[in-house]
Formats: C-alpha cells, sequence, structure tokens
C-alpha cells in the first residue's frame, strides 16, 4: 500500500463516576485491534492508542488525528467506551472523567467528532464505534429515564463531507443497552462482553473477511462479515452503518487470499458438447478440456478449469471421475516437500534452498504463504528460493502454503540454530616504518672518528591509532585492534507472502555449487563454531554406543565366568581332597570375572555422560539423535547393572568358598 495509513484507537474502561459501570472490552480489544491494523501484512497502518483519558485530551488528540492530513491518507478512527445520550438526544462519548449531569463539560460531542471529520483533507475516513449507549439524566429530574433509540447515525448523516473522498461510519449497535436512573446505572439486559471489535480484529487477521477472494479486505467485505458474525453470536444485536464514500475502500491485506484468474469462456461448440445428451459427446468434451487445462495461458486454462469443475460435480460417476484426475494435474507440486537447513550458528547466514514447482502453467501459478516469522521465501524462475533467518536459538519448525487454483501444497521446512562462540580479536602485527632515503640535495655527513661516540639516531616517530575520547589506554600496553561486526538488520516478524508466476518456458534446474572444503586454519570464527557445534552433536550418540560396547561385553564375561565356574566345581567333586581354588585357577574363573566387574562398572560412565550431555547441551542433537542416545542408554544399563550385580555376587562367592 502506497499511501499513508493513520489509526487512532479510543479505549476507556475505567470511569470516575461510580455510576458508570466498568466495561470489560475496551482494553483487550484495543490492544488486539492495535495489532492488526499496525502489522504491514495486513493494514499496515500507523496506530496510536488513547486509553482512560479525560475528556480534554481526548478532544485534543482526535482534532490533532484529523489536523494536517494530505488528500491521499486513510484514517481510521475507533471508539471503545459508553456513549450517552443527552435529553435532547445528541450522543456523547464518555471519558474517564465525564459526569452524566455535565455532558457538554466533561464528555466528547459526537457533532465535534463529524466537525473534525469534514475539516480533514484525508482521502478516506472511517469510524468504528463499539459503545455501549444509554440515556442521560435529564436537567428536571435526577429519576427521568431517556428511552427509545440512540439513533447514532444520525448524528453523522444530512451533510456531505467537505473534502477528500468521504467518510464511512459502522456502529456495533443502534439500540439502548444502558440507561440512568437515580445516581446509578440500571442495565436494560445483562452485560455481555464486545463481539463487534472481536468480529473486526478476527476478519482482518485471519482474511476470512476477504469474502469475494481478491486479496483485500474492503470496507463492503469487512461490513458484511462483521454483520454476519455478531448476528450470529448476538441476535439482539445489529450492526448499522453510513457511507458517504466515492468507490471502494480497502482496508487491509487479505493473509489468506487465493489467486483469482480472470478466465477466457471455452469456444461455444465446447461448451455445448460439455452439456450434450450424448455420453460420448461429454467425455470428448472432457478431453478437449484437459488439453485446454494445460495451455501455456492461465487464462484459457482457468476457463477450462471451471469447466471440469462442474463435470467433476454433475456429470454421471464414470465422466466425472475422468474430469477429476484431469483437476488433479493442476495441483500444486512442490519439489522437494521438505527442507532442512541442519544446524546453524546463531546469527549466521545460511544459503538459501530452491523449491521447484512442476506441472502445467495454471499448477505453478500460486500464492505462496510463510507460517512463521523466522521464514522468508522469494519467487524465483521455476518455483520459490527459501531461507531462514538464524536470531532465535532452538529448533525451528515451520511450513510455507502453496495456494494454487485448485488445492494447496505444503512444503516443510527444519532448522537447528545453536549458540555461535564469540570470534576471537585479531591482533595486528606492528609494521616496520619504510626508510626514508636522504635528499639529493643534502651532503651525507661524514663518519665521525672511532673515539668520538657517533650521535644516537631517534627512532622514527609512528603515530599511534585515533581512538575514542572515552576510551583511555594504559601506559606502555599495545591493545589489540578489534574490528567492529557488522550491522545486521533487526529481525522481521511477520511471515512472508509471495506470488509465484510460472515461468514463460521451462528451464533446467541450476546445478548446485560445487563445495570446497578449506583447510582448518583459514575458516573464520564462524565456520569454526559451527563446526564444534557439529562435532557436539554428535558427542552424546558416540558416548552412548561406546557405553552399549562395554555393557555387551560386560555381559558375554559373566556368561564365560558361569561356564568355567561349573567347570570348577566339577572337578573339585571329582577331586575331594583339593580346594576349590585351585580347580576354579586352572579353569581361568579369575580373568572372565574381573574382565566383568571392570566393564560392567566402566559401562556406566559413559552412558552418565551422554545423558548429562543431553540434558546440558538439549540443542545440539536433532529429535531422531536425541531418541536413538536415550534408547542406547536405557539397552546399556539393563545390561551394564545385571551384569555387575552378578559379577559381584560370583567374586563374593568366590571368597567365601576358596577354602573348600
Amino acid at each position: 500500500m502506497t499511501d499513508t495509513r493513520h489509526a487512532l484507537i479510543i479505549a476507556n474502561d475505567r470511569y470516575d463516576d461510580q455510576g458508570l459501570k466498568k466495561l470489560k472490552a475496551p482494553a483487550q480489544d484495543a490492544a488486539a485491534l492495535a495489532d492488526v491494523l499496525h502489522d504491514p501484512q495486513i493494514g499496515d497502518f500507523e496506530v496510536e492508542v488513547v486509553r482512560n483519558e479525560p475528556a480534554h485530551v481526548m478532544s485534543r488528540r482526535i482534532q490533532t488525528f484529523f489536523n494536517d492530513r494530505r488528500r491521499d491518507d486513510t484514517l481510521v478512527l475507533h471508539f471503545s467506551c459508553h456513549g450517552l445520550k443527552s435529553e435532547s438526544g445528541e450522543l456523547y462519548f464518555a471519558a474517564r472523567d465525564t459526569d452524566p449531569r455535565l455532558l457538554d463539560a466533561t464528555a466528547v460531542p459526537a457533532q465535534f467528532v463529524r466537525r473534525c471529520m469534514a475539516r480533514t483533507r484525508a482521502r478516506s475516513t472511517v469510524l468504528f464505534l463499539d459503545c455501549c449507549y444509554g440515556g442521560a439524566f435529564s436537567r428536571g429530574s435526577s429519576s427521568v429515564r431517556a428511552a427509545g433509540d440512540v439513533n447514532v447515525l444520525e448524528s453523522f448523516t444530512g451533510e456531505k463531507p467537505a473534502g477528500g473522498r468521504g467518510w464511512a461510519v459502522i456502529t456495533a449497535s443502534n439500540s439502548m443497552e444502558y440507561a440512568f436512573e437515580g445516581p446509578e446505572l440500571a442495565e436494560n439486559c445483562a452485560p455481555r462482553p464486545s463481539v463487534f471489535t472481536h468480529a473486526v480484529v478476527q476478519g482482518l487477521e485471519t482474511g476470512e473477511a476477504d469474502l469475494d477472494a481478491d486479496g483485500e479486505v474492503s470496507l463492503d467485505d469487512l461490513y458484511d462479515y462483521v454483520f454476519d458474525h455478531v448476528r450470529e453470536q448476538n441476535p439482539n444485536q445489529t450492526p448499522s452503518r453510513t457511507v458517504e464514500m466515492q468507490g471502494d475502500l480497502h482496508l487491509a491485506h487479505s493473509r489468506r487470499g487465493r489467486i483469482k484468474i480472470v478466465k477466457v469462456p471455452s469456444p461455444p461448440s465446447l461448451t455445448a458438447a460439455v452439456h450434450s445428451d450424448n455420453a460420448f459427446t461429454r467425455q470428448g468434451a472432457v478431453v478437449e478440456l484437459r488439453a485446454r487445462l494445460h495451455d501455456e495461458s492461465v487464462d484459457i486454462a482457468e476457463g477450462a478449469r471451471q469447466d471440469l469443475e462442474e463435470v467433476a460435480r454433475n456429470d454421471i460417476r464414470q465422466i466425472a471421475d475422468q474430469a477429476c484426475r484431469a483437476l488433479r494435474e493442476i495441483r500444486p507440486t512442490p519439489s522437494p516437500d521438505h527442507l532442512d537447513f541442519g544446524l546453524l550458528p546463531q546469527g549466521s547466514t545460511p544459503q538459501q534452498q530452491s523449491v521447484t514447482l512442476s506441472g502445467p502453467p495454471l499448477a505453478r501459478h500460486c500464492l505462496a504463504q510463510s507460517t512463521q516469522s523466522w521464514l522468508r521465501v522469494e519467487p524465483s524462475e521455476n518455483g520459490v528460493n527459501v531461507r531462514v533467518e538464524t536470531h532465535a536459538e532452538g529448533h525451528l519448525s515451520g511450513d510455507i502454503v502453496l495456494k494454487g487454483v485448485a488445492d494447496d501444497a505444503v512444503v516443510h521446512v527444519e532448522a537447528v540454530v545453536a549458540p555461535a562462540r564469540e570470534p576471537e580479536p585479531e591482533v595486528r602485527e606492528p609494521v616496520a616504518p619504510e626508510p626514508v632515503p636522504p635528499e639529493s640535495h643534502v651532503p651525507a655527513p661524514e663518519r665521525p672518528e672511532p673515539h668520538v661516540p657517533a650521535p644516537e639516531r631517534p627512532e622514527p616517530h609512528v603515530p599511534a591509532p585515533e581512538r575514542p575520547e572515552s576510551h583511555v589506554p594504559e601506559p606502555g600496553v599495545t591493545e589489540p585492534v578489534v574490528p567492529e561486526p557488522p550491522a545486521q538488520p533487526p529481525p522481521r516478524t511477520e511471515p512472508d507472502t509471495v506470488l509465484v508466476r510460472p515461468a514463460p518456458s521451462p528451464t533446467p534446474p541450476a546445478v548446485p555449487p560445487r563445495i570446497i572444503e578449506e583447510p582448518a586454519a583459514r575458516r573464520t570464527p564462524r565456520r569454526r563454531a559451527a563446526a564444534t557445534a557439529a562435532t557436539g552433536s554428535l558427542r552424546a550418540p558416540a558416548l552412548a554406543t561406546a557405553a552399549l560396547a562395554l555393557a555387551v561385553t560386560a555381559v558375554v564375561m559373566v556368561v564365560i565366568t558361569a561356564q568355567l565356574a561349573v567347570e570348577a566345581v566339577d572337578g573339585r567333586l571329582d577331586s575331594p581332597g583339593t580346594e576349590l581354588r585351585h580347580h576354579a585357577q586352572a579353569a581361568g574363573v579369575i580373568a572372565p570375572l574381573a574382565t566383568a566387574l571392570l566393564t560392567a562398572a566402566a559401562a556406566l560412565v559413559p552412558a552418565a555422560l551422554a545423558r548429562h550431555e543431553l540434558s546440558a547441551r538439549p540443542g545440539r542433537c536433532t529429535p531422531a539423535a536425541k531418541s536413538a542416545t536415550e534408547t542406547l542408554i536405557s539397552v546399556t544399563k539393563g545390561l551394564a547393572i545385571p551384569a555387575l550385580v552378578l559379577a559381584t555376587l560370583a567374586a563374593v562367592a568366590y571368597l567365601v568358598t576358596r577354602g573348600f
């Protein structure tokens, strides 16, 4: 949007007068509406919020808001407060210090707002009134109730705007919801939270208010959407509007807009064949429409698509299935449909990856929209280019939605951002000054006699580099010169939406660049940080694997020890006169028993280190590596602990029975 857009949101939910009940909705309404109007991808307004201010401050901010505007400006003013009707039927907007018996002095008259709207030079002005309307005190009695409708729109009709294209007023309700009785505010019905502003925010934020799916939310689109939404939530509340404006006004972009193409109708003969009574004729028409569906002109292909959709809905099953198969050929087909950027140092700029769209031109004509603020998408000749921003640390997961004329496709994107190490300061070696050659016209001095000492030649003066005034170096200390890091752009908070148009002719995909490994000594600190992070991601799986190997060894040694112990016992039974320890030594029980004890205990050490690595550095491992590491640790403990217990029992049994 090239014009200048300004919005003023006035929200009052606290009042000094005890007769004015506190409202629950204005605070939340103001914050939500300000966010959606300020979003560059939706409203792109410069938003100002005035909350719980006295009447004179409200009046000053309103008049300032409408003054000094240009003809191309678009203005939006939103009230979320009490609306009060005087005895004579005039409308006022309640401020924090409003006294219902002194409306002229303590409230903002609707006529004042109307005069400001009429005098502004802005091209278009939209006024939203989300107010609870009530009758004010009568001058003659403190208990007289002002009944009937407030007739809010009458305060803004009857006079055409003097400048610009005009204005529009949309009010949440035109009926009495509250009335004064004595010093208190009596309710005609139970208080309800505001559904009007919520509908405005939801329609703009989700794009559902774009009823004609043209990618823009017009004033008519928004009113129709809000009217239906409010009536559905509360049948007793009817939004109203008055418009004094030439042309249509686009209030916001639609995030969920779908591609719309002006179709070229099929030839009359083909249209007649589609509606023929002969099934074979209609079947031949589907074949012809399928050929037109692949036309280089997307307008011609769009006309064929709409005709095929009609056939798929209304024709017999055989012909409808044939039309459905033809329509599936124009669905967006991204390749690849999953992008993994791997491990990235925080703050780095990774190389972008490409997604190619295949199929006929109508299939490649789509809208690419990112679902995350860190995910960037740009159109290319054959599809889209994708890159990620690495400002946030942790595991990043998002999608790129490709919205086509027939269906949607999704490209899933993942990346792991690890903290980057600070670059080491570079120390510049002092440069020796170049010798100054003697002038040709100055004769060289004669060499003095040996017994006379030569005068000391002063060292050439090398000016020190300039430093900021705030920095005072210590005497005699040479400090390294640290280059300032380049300024990085601030992170963006809104997702990308781009229109992908098919290339006029297919071109082969670009050949990926050849990667040349640099020596370790020439790698930059950022690359060294990335290499260190990648090495750290393999440390936990390696420790878990080593622990499992030791645990398996311990189990094998326990089994061997048991077999040799059985042989020693059998030998003792065959030779009653000898001690059991001699048979155990002869069978070789001691060596596998000691090995089983050592390997079982040693297996638990790398398992504990692997567990500590996972908990201390959760971002270093991918989810798959983390899951595999935890499985290895569990298996290791299941093998090592029983092996350690059995080996310990065997050692104790040997020590107890060796004298037998």
